[in-house]
């Protein structure tokens, strides 16, 4: 099998879409030897601010030492940085080997598995072969039947901010939806979490009291922003002093704390994780597309926020780094989104929206989406290339203003190459 043949086949599992429900992915893993009862993970759930969770963890966990796998969704770039051992990619050659090797096990099986988990299965075999220590393992959905739930008991089971999203899926309350992120705590973790209205953390303290887990909130009141500029922020948490995170916005202080109460939940579970360890980790993380400053001359900035607690971080992110500087909206957007939530807020900031059609089947077209901005009072232009809307926005910015990309995170990869160009 061939790399392409590998993407291919699994684009094309589309049997069924997105099922909740285990029992396809345990079938699976277990004719293929149960990879994932050989690793140890820190397991992240959460509405907002997963991925980037996922990835400082990671990066502390590989300066301190060890070997340690990163699984996150969507991609950005290229499908292969969805599963990841010490900053690196799976490579083609091995993406198409386990995939050979997973495929006919998958066919065989009389309730095939959805693509969500036949690349959990992948990304299984893949950390196995190269022996990791750790695996920061990001939930692709909700959290009791997501297909990473699979897993023994984890080291460490995250929860991140939790909002309202997939909500015909996970529940229409915050509530309900905590329920079923927090199935991802079992006996023997201990469970981290960002801060929660009350509500919310009774449901937390609820769960870790049912399986007998220890609870560690994050705490958000010893944090101290040092300073902040588009080169990144500075910041105290604790005894931590002036520590450096290059990703931006005040949200990511609040995920920088839940790190760092991972890292103590770790330590607890034995794992030596120095203080430099813990520096040189987040100083060095990268994670596209959150807020990203991607070219100068105009500032170009990229965001794949799209619900709404992404998309009042990012006014205030307008707000706190952009000042009163000439803003020209990129964006797009899928159909089947609230986005009326995603421009109301951000319309008083900008001059002109540029509109182009993320490449995705649910997509909702250029045009239709810049009729519906010109309620703003603002020009609105339809383009029909990602490559084109990042010239005009560019253009029409000149080069004092400010281009900001933000909406669907299908598209930013696309923009982030037009915008280097």
């Amino acid at each position: 099998m061939t790399p392409n043949e590998a993407l291919d086949y699994i684009h094309s599992v589309c049997w069924k879409g997105s099922i909740p429900g285990l029992g396809r992915t345990r079938e699976l893993l277990h004719k293929m030897g149960d990879p994932q009862d050989q690793l140890q993970f820190v397991h992240i759930a959460g509405t907002n601010g997963k991925g980037s969770t996922a990835a400082m963890t990671a990066n502390i966990l590989r300066k301190a030492g060890y070997r340690v796998g990163l699984y996150t969704s969507p991609y950005i770039f290229r499908f292969h940085e969805r599963m990841q051992v010490d900053g690196q990619c799976i490579s083609d050659e091995e993406l198409a080997e386990i995939t050979e090797f997973v495929k006919p096990l998958a066919e065989a099986m009389e309730d095939h598995p959805t693509e969500f988990e036949l690349v959990t299965c992948i990304a299984m075999e893949y950390f196995k072969r190269h022996h990791c220590d750790v695996v920061s393992l990001e939930v692709g959905m909700g959290g009791e039947l997501d297909s990473t739930n699979v897993i023994l008991p984890p080291l460490v089971a995250v929860l991140t901010n939790i909002g309202l999203d997939h909500t015909e899926f996970l529940g229409d309350t915050l509530e309900k939806i905590c329920e079923t992120k927090s199935k991802i705590i079992k006996p023997g973790s201990i469970a981290v979490t960002y801060r929660e209205k009350p509500s919310v953390e009774a449901v937390i303290e609820a769960r870790c009291r049912e399986v007998g887990a220890k609870w560690m909130p994050a705490d958000f009141d010893s944090l101290h922003l040092v300073s902040a500029s588009l080169e990144g922020q500075v910041f105290d948490w604790g005894d931590y002093r002036e520590i450096h995170l290059p990703l931006l916005g005040r949200h990511q202080l609040y995920n920088a704390a839940v790190v760092l109460t991972i890292v103590q939940a770790l330590r607890e579970k034995g794992l030596n994780i120095s203080d430099e360890a813990v520096r040189q980790g987040i100083a060095s993380v990268s994670w596209p597309g959150r807020f990203e400053l991607v070219a100068r001359n105009p500032l170009f900035i990229v965001d794949g926020g799209h619900n709404p607690q992404c998309i009042e971080a990012l006014v205030n992110n307008v707000r706190d780094y952009l000042g009163d500087k000439r803003l020209t909206v990129l964006t797009g957007v899928l159909a089947d989104k609230d986005y009326a939530d995603m421009y109301e807020d951000m319309a008083q900031y900008v001059t002109q929206f540029v509109t182009v059609t993320p490449p995705n089947p649910r997509a909702l077209s250029a045009q239709a989406l810049a009729e519906y901005l010109r309620r703003f009072g603002k020009p609105a232009t339809a383009c029909e290339t990602v490559a084109q809307g990042v010239a005009l926005a560019k253009q029409l910015a000149g080069p004092d203003g400010v281009v900001l990309a933000y909406g669907s995170l299908y598209m930013v990869g696309d923009i982030e190459d037009a915008a280097r160009a």
